[in-house]
């Protein structure tokens, strides 16, 4: 058995690890992958080549990555400015901004994890313009990219594509990382997670991908079962500063990672893959490290990890898992992805 509080030195906070919990009996509600099989165009699918969307504009046709300004935005630049001020401790103010949606590819039945390696780095070429071109807006401070994907974390269209909030606020986690990672490197003159990358290579146990220039890996102190961090060895604010040699091995990677995951059960794995980007406002961020995280929900094939008691109301996570043991399970699965082997 395993009691263990482990420092996640980026969130700053305490992470529970239960290892022995992951077996406990379980006779609540299970999740169950969809057995449909997806075909290459869906007429009624908004993100599909030629098809109309709910704005009544028409999508192109498109054969590679593309790009549009989300129907139904959470921020927009048109917000409103005469806010009603809020009763007496309470504050507000205007939540403004761009959303867009990014289509992979225009195939709908494929993932991340299928398309090709070329196809990922083509991905993250335009991830970098979009991050340059959002940032560089004058009410723009944040750019939050990320994928949710599968239909357990609340994906309603299993087409692949990714979204970006660009904002005039910066999102807490954020927030919080760019905090911690100022205050390390004035510390000790290096990045927060090149430290940490220090760290897991010479434990070793939790490296999953390591390369000349990136790195993926469960951390030490991760979240859920399988939580894994991609990452460039050298510091980079955003996806945006990686020179093109950099961006192929990352993407290398990154697609490697994402692979081993579908083939850990022989399903599509479903996860919210977000970039951690240091904000746009203009600021020095000394320290700031781009990488990504992967969250994956399962902690075994049909079973969540659910965000109960200990995290929704106490604000801290437990692991029922040992960080150690998931990544042996991912570096054992091939790195072919099992419906093409």
């Amino acid at each position: 058995m395993v009691w263990e509080e482990r420092w996640h030195p980026l969130r700053q906070e305490w992470v529970m690890i239960a290892a022995h919990r992951n077996d406990r009996p379980w006779s609540g509600e299970t999740v169950q992958e969809s057995s449909e099989v997806l075909p290459a165009y869906d007429k009624d699918c908004y993100l599909c080549p030629g098809n109309r969307r709910v704005s009544g504009k028409q999508n192109p046709e498109y054969d590679g990555v593309f790009v549009f300004d989300n129907d139904k935005p959470c921020v927009g630049l048109s917000a409103p400015t005469d806010l009603q001020p809020p009763p007496g401790i309470y504050r507000n103010q205007r939540a403004n901004g761009i959303a867009r949606v990014v289509s992979f590819t225009p195939r709908h039945d494929l993932t991340l994890a299928e398309l090709s390696y070329e196809q990922v780095v083509d991905l993250l070429v335009v991830l970098q313009e979009q991050y340059r071109e959002l940032g560089a807006h004058p009410e723009i401070n944040h750019v939050l990219m990320f994928e949710n994907k599968g239909a357990v974390v609340g994906v309603s269209n299993p087409h692949p594509h990714s979204q970006i909030y660009a904002t005039n606020f910066v999102f807490k986690t954020i927030e919080i990382e760019v905090e911690a990672s100022s205050r390390h490197f004035t510390e000790h003159r290096e990045s927060l997670l090149q430290s940490m990358i220090r760290a897991e290579e010479e434990d070793g146990r939790r490296i999953l991908i390591s390369s000349d220039q990136t790195l993926s890996f469960i951390p030490y102190c991760a979240r859920y079962p399988y939580e894994t961090f991609i990452s460039p060895r050298e510091a980079h604010g955003s996806l945006a500063g990686l020179s093109r040699d950099e961006l192929e091995d990352f993407g290398a990677v990154l697609h490697d990672t994402v692979v081993r995951m579908d083939n850990l059960w022989k399903m599509s794995f479903p996860y919210v893959m977000v970039f951690h980007q240091e904000p746009t406002d203009g600021k020095p961020h000394p320290g700031f490290h781009f990488h990504v995280e992967i969250h994956p929900p399962l902690r075994k094939p049909g079973l969540l990890k659910y965000l109960a008691g200990p995290e929704v109301g106490g604000g801290n996570f437990i692991n029922d898992t040992s960080p150690e043991e998931k990544a042996a399970e991912l570096q054992a699965v091939p790195s072919v992805h099992y419906k093409k082997a």
